[in-house]
């Protein structure tokens, strides 16, 4: 692909951008050849560039270019850079200046955007799901597993949600967390921040049960504390100890090497009675060569029956 279809593709995103956050151009589902290294977004009034690895000195400029052109003719207020592949991947601000306090706006919720940190605080691919869960959590018990900055318990709590229970070992995503019920101004009083170790935890986290909706939304790998491959199955079979009887789980996986079949075939063996119900569709502004290898959303429910 020519860097010219490159700015074709970014500004036909741009028709009908409002202030929501919104992925303009996805190349880390190998759907553009030679451009799998390059995500951009806009968040708000920040153009946002990310390079997941070092590219030709050449090709950086000409796409830096084009994402300057972008910043000058679209009302941004600021272009970002960030370096993925490098350590602890630090933001530079290429054009404009950067607020203090930055939002990103999804379905009109807001959410605290840290440029400083290498995850910035929400996970765009992941809209669909948010909008699942806010669509089912009217009076209801939730629990978000690896809440992080809790953005699944923000749309239950929109949704009508009874209490959410957030755990994640990070208690500076719970602060984060905590900050975005209060920018939407949350009663946090129906929210609960346990930053424990989820696998550590279960006495814990069965305290606030039964629960009528279940979410698992771990890493696929992060050293020292989880590892899908052998920890996802751990939590599948603490299930039938959280679950109400009409318990719904959001059941998810970003792992490109580890298929839907993984996720299904681990609730066959360890919890027979939830029922793979769907998979969540992703969004178009995330295209990819292989939809097995980016982002899974599987919904189970449970069948008092079995």
């Amino acid at each position: 692909m020519e860097v010219s279809q490159l700015k074709e593709i970014i500004e036909n995103n741009l028709e009908n951008k409002n202030f929501e956050f919104k992925r303009l151009f996805h190349g880390r589902g190998n759907f553009y050849d030679d451009y799998n290294f390059l995500t951009i977004d806009s968040i708000d009034k920040v153009l946002y560039v990310c390079f997941f690895d070092e590219v030709d000195e050449s090709k950086e400029k000409s796409i830096i270019s084009i994402c300057k052109e972008i910043y000058e003719n679209h009302g941004f207020n600021s272009l970002v850079l960030q370096r993925r592949y490098i350590d602890k991947a630090p933001c530079e601000v290429l054009e404009g200046v950067l607020s203090e306090q930055n939002i990103a706006i999804e379905n009109e919720l807001k959410y605290h955007i840290a440029f400083s940190n290498k995850n910035i605080g929400i996970f765009p691919d992941m809209k669909a799901g948010r909008e699942y869960i806010r669509s089912i959590s009217k009076d209801k018990n939730v629990l978000n597993l690896f809440s992080y900055t809790c953005a699944f318990s923000i749309v239950a709590i929109e949704g009508g949600a009874k209490k959410v229970v957030n755990v994640d070992m990070a208690k500076g995503a719970l602060t984060q967390g905590r900050a975005n019920h209060h920018l939407n101004n949350h009663d946090t009083k129906k929210v609960q921040f346990m930053p424990y170790n989820i696998l550590k935890s279960w006495s814990r986290i069965k305290k606030g049960g039964p629960y009528d909706i279940i979410i698992i939304d771990p890493p696929s790998f992060q050293r020292g504390s989880f590892a899908a491959t052998k920890d996802y199955e751990k939590i599948i079979k603490k299930l039938k100890d959280l679950a109400n009887d009409d318990c719904i789980v959001l059941s998810c996986l970003n792992a490109p090497e580890l298929d839907s079949n993984f996720i299904k075939n681990i609730f066959k063996e360890n919890a027979p009675e939830f029922v793979f119900e769907k998979r969540l569709e992703n969004l178009d502004t995330f295209p990819t060569n292989n939809d097995e290898k980016t982002l899974k959303n599987l919904v189970f429910m449970k069948n008092n029956i079995v």
